[in-house]
């Protein structure tokens, strides 16, 4: 069953941030274009000020925490993103997209 995770950032520039690890992943959230990883069904981010939230669907959260190992942890680093103030994990409930 699918997992949803929320993550909030609250940092000077936390959009600027989140450009930047956007960057070193090779990802576009704005055109959906790049190399996303393909268990992650879904990717939305929202900002006011210096406060990020991002809520992403994964196919399960053992995948999820394999690209934070692998790919999303070392941009981090390299970005010097600041804890999160919030991680929460929660089960898909229902989902809908409109294009």
């Amino acid at each position: 069953m699918s997992e949803v995770v929320v993550i909030e950032f609250d940092a000077p520039e936390a959009l600027a941030i989140y450009n930047a690890v956007n960057r070193l992943l090779g990802v576009d959230p704005s055109s959906g274009s790049g190399d996303w990883p393909a268990p992650l069904t879904s990717h939305v981010a929202g900002e006011s000020g210096d406060k990020l939230i991002v809520v992403e669907v994964w196919e399960s959260r053992t995948v999820q925490e394999e690209f934070m190992r692998s790919r999303l942890g070392p941009a981090f680093q390299e970005a010097n993103v600041p804890q999160p103030t919030r991680v929460e994990w929660f089960t898909l409930a229902g989902e809908m997209h409109r294009h």
